[in-house]
């Protein structure tokens, strides 16, 4: 059984084919759940290791991430993107009298978020070896964590979507209240908090869809295909299912656990929570409210798309205002995700497409910045204030290069990911809302100015203090990691049509939907 999109010409296929589609998978093996299987079993094999052996644990967590990138490729490379819609579909009964079913599948919205989880948990698996304290537990948190966010990507029944949800946010308080840093417990509890809030909003939503819709599933292909929710319904329950995941993805006035949660997380955490965790919120704002419930959708959506603008503008705003670098970082992920959003409100295909490539973009530039703050700089100098410090390129240039390029990227430099994500927005929400668009434009010039603060403050000029010359070198896991989110911000930003294309074939279903509830008048 498969969801198919609107008809994609050949020709507009044929760059992305030249990558895609070369060769095809045994259907007879289960993929998906084997990509989200390779980290929930390292995290069952690691609890059974003696302590002593941290070494061993350290390799196990990082070579299974790799095992789940290689297999999240393998899915993306035996993807056809001229067929569309829902691949590698795997089903179960599960628990029948309820409705409820193992379902799995991937499409061109989901499949480079799954690329992009592989990507973020292997090279902050690589940045996590510096962690002494609690091995075993740690890596076996971070391994559950990521398999949440594995099995939301590829979840295609609603109930199992929550199950996969509630494990992917769960493991943050502890990640967080024990590994963190700066008030790391209120950090903890307030990201708990506003998450548990928001996955209380999100099942109502669930709820009214499943009783309302009289059908009795959580199969989200046939509640899609046979959307019998009456319309004052869907106006009712949209709201609180998109704005429970808004909350994970950021969204202005839920927002403020964001960078504080930012802060408090260890490195690879931080990589996740930014680069993976929020776009947890965002997709699930597509999967569940938008796709599910038209109708609500295209109410609520104009408002929400006012909304945004307080993300855009105001998180580049208070970004700018910060000492901390990662206060920075934080509140510049709160407007970069305000722009994925408002693609999302926009709902042409173009925006939608825009905001999805942003998804992925963000992911990887936020992970790089991370994983340079938080890992090469603060757990050398111990120090993040902005004032202390100042040179670091003489002492370690290559975090330098790397930073610059992220910041290149979140300032949508032509020639990086993050431009075609930003410009492909801005075009597309200029066709719904023209004016948003244009008051959006002033984060633009914000976010230059406080990358730039932020790279000339913390790099160039004179080193300020001696200490720093001491600092020990940078480590090969950390080149590494930072080595591979830096050459996908460039390929991606070379030749952008290697996710564009897919991108459209998961997004015309979306729009279609929200079309032909207008045209239908309902």
């Amino acid at each position: 059984m498969h969801g198919r999109a609107a008809p994609i010409a050949e020709s507009a296929c044929a760059p992305l084919k030249a990558v895609m589609g070369l060769f095809t998978l045994p259907t007879t093996i289960p993929w998906l759940s084997l990509i989200w299987l390779s980290t929930v079993v390292p995290a069952a094999l690691i609890a059974l290791i003696p302590r002593r052996h941290a070494e061993a644990m350290r390799w196990t967590g990082a070579g299974f991430a790799l095992i789940s990138l290689v297999l999240s490729l393998l899915v993306w490379l035996a993807y056809d993107p001229g067929r569309g819609g829902f691949q590698f579909i795997e089903r179960l009964d599960w628990i029948p009298q309820l409705g409820i079913s193992y379902l799995l599948g991937v499409d061109g919205i989901s499949l480079p978020m799954l690329v992009l989880n592989g990507v973020v948990i292997f090279t902050g698996a690589l940045m996590s070896w510096n962690i002494e304290e609690r091995v075993k537990e740690y890596w076996v948190l971070l391994l559950l964590l990521t398999t949440g966010v594995y099995g939301v990507f590829v979840a295609l029944d609603l109930f199992l979507f929550f199950v996969f949800y509630e494990l992917a946010v769960l493991p943050m308080y502890l990640l967080i209240g024990v590994w963190g840093s700066t008030r790391k417990e209120y950090g903890a509890m307030k990201l708990t908090l506003f998450l548990m809030a928001g996955s209380a909003l999100a099942i109502i939503g669930m709820l009214g869809l499943y009783f309302g819709s009289g059908l009795r599933t959580f199969d989200m292909i046939v509640l899609s295909r046979s959307v019998t929710l009456a319309g004052d319904l869907q106006r009712i329950f949209f709201l609180p299912m998109f704005a429970g995941f808004a909350v994970l993805a950021g969204m202005f006035p839920f927002h403020t656990w964001s960078p504080t949660g930012h802060v408090a997380a260890p490195t690879a955490v931080s990589m996740l929570h930014a680069g993976v965790l929020m776009k947890l919120g965002a997709y699930g704002c597509i999967r569940a409210a938008m796709w599910l419930m038209p109708v609500g959708a295209n109410l609520w959506l104009p408002v929400i798309a006012v909304l945004t603008l307080f993300n855009v503008v105001y998180g580049a705003t208070i970004a700018m205002a910060q000492r901390d670098a990662k206060f920075i970082i934080g509140y510049s992920s709160v407007s970069h995700m305000g722009l994925v959003l408002m693609g999302l409100a926009a709902a042409t295909q173009l925006a939608m497409t825009g905001a999805v490539l942003q998804m992925f973009a963000h992911g990887i530039m936020t992970a790089l910045f991370f994983a340079v703050v938080g890992r090469m700089i603060y757990e050398r100098t111990h120090t993040r204030q902005l004032p202390e410090l100042g040179g670091l390129r003489k002492v370690m240039p290559f975090a330098a290069w790397m930073f610059i390029l992220g910041g290149l990227s979140s300032m949508g430099m032509p020639g990086l990911a993050g431009f075609w994500a930003e410009f492909t927005i801005f075009l597309g929400v200029w066709e719904r809302y023209p004016l948003i668009a244009v008051i959006a434009a002033v984060s633009i010039p914000v976010t230059g100015a406080y990358i730039l603060r932020a790279v000339w403050a913390t790099f160039d000029g004179e080193v300020k203090n001696p200490e720093f010359f001491k600092l020990p070198r940078l480590t090969w896991q950390e080149y590494s990691g930072a080595i591979i989110l830096a050459v996908i911000l460039v390929v991606v930003g070379l030749y952008p049509a290697i996710l564009t294309e897919l991108i459209n074939t998961g997004v015309q279903p979306v729009v279609a939907q929200l079309t032909g509830v207008v045209v239908a008048g309902r």
